[in-house]
Order: C-alpha cells, then sequence, then structure tokens
C-alpha cells in the first residue's frame, strides 16, 4: 500500500489535483494497480449544488493511477531517486457512466490494467466503483514522454 504522503514520489500531480488518496495494490507482472480517492469538497471538480463530483470525472482518476502504475514501475527500474515520467491522455474510448454522481464523503476504488503497449504509447482498461457498484468503465490511451518537463501539476 502506498499512502497519500508517498504518492508525489511516484505521480506527477500535487494539491488539489491529485485525484489519488492511496494505493491499495499493484501488480507489476500483470501491469495493474488499485486505487482509491476519497470525495470531498477540495476536489476541483465538486459540485456543491449536486453534492459530489460528477462521475465522468473517473476518467481523470483513472489516468492518474496509470500515472501510479507508471511512476512505480519506473521506481523498480531506477530505484527511488528515479526520475517521473509524465503522460498524455491521447484518446478515451468506450466509456460508459453507470451512476450519474460520486457522493461527498464517499470513497470510489479505481482499478486500471495495461491492455497492450507500442513503443511509448499504451492502451488501459480502466474501472471506477462506488461502494462496490460500478460507476465508470472505459480504455484510455496515453503516451508516455521522455522526461518529467520543469514544474508540477498542481491546482491551488
Amino acid at each position: 500500500m502506498i499512502e497519500l504522503n508517498d504518492l508525489s514520489s511516484i505521480v506527477p500531480h500535487s494539491g488539489r489535483m491529485l485525484l489519488l488518496s492511496k494505493i491499495t495494490g499493484y501488480n507489476l507482472e500483470e501491469r495493474s494497480l488499485e486505487a482509491e480517492y476519497h470525495i470531498t469538497e477540495s476536489c476541483p471538480f465538486f459540485d456543491p449544488e449536486a453534492g459530489g463530483v460528477p462521475s465522468w470525472v473517473g476518467f481523470e482518476c483513472i489516468a492518474q493511477a496509470i500515472a501510479a502504475l507508471s511512476g512505480i514501475i519506473e521506481r523498480e527500474k531506477s530505484g527511488p531517486g528515479g526520475k517521473r515520467r509524465i503522460g498524455f491522455i491521447l484518446s478515451v474510448s468506450n466509456m460508459q457512466v453507470f451512476l450519474p454522481l460520486l457522493s461527498l464523503g464517499s470513497t470510489i476504488s479505481i482499478k486500471v490494467k495495461e491492455l497492450d503497449c507500442m513503443g511509448l504509447v499504451y492502451n488501459f482498461y480502466g474501472q471506477i466503483f462506488l461502494e462496490g457498484e460500478k460507476a465508470l468503465e472505459g480504455k484510455l490511451t496515453v503516451m508516455e514522454a521522455a522526461e518529467k518537463p520543469e514544474g508540477d501539476v498542481s491546482v491551488g
């Protein structure tokens, strides 16, 4: 398990834009990862009128879980001082939303698994669960950059 305080060593996101609370498990052979995110009012996508976060935001949680898996793989190869790589979402496909809202105070479970890879382009299948019920699923195609650019990806 990787707790919130240690996530900055493996993902480029920080502050309010970090949409992971902890990594609950991963399997490097299967190229898969499970994580959690606690829905709070500090989430940049929180809608006070709705009382939560729209479920479609889950694709960003999936993307960050993919970044965490990439960071863990890089750390395993290079050691704790290895460089974090940044990735870019190229496409989101076959996205299905089953629940409209991720409610304030709830904890979502995020699951990602690499499907295939060609060079620096990866295809992943991701799922979001809310209290055991599937809220969202879909495929993300991402591209990993060779190096992390200067600065970080943070919001206030």
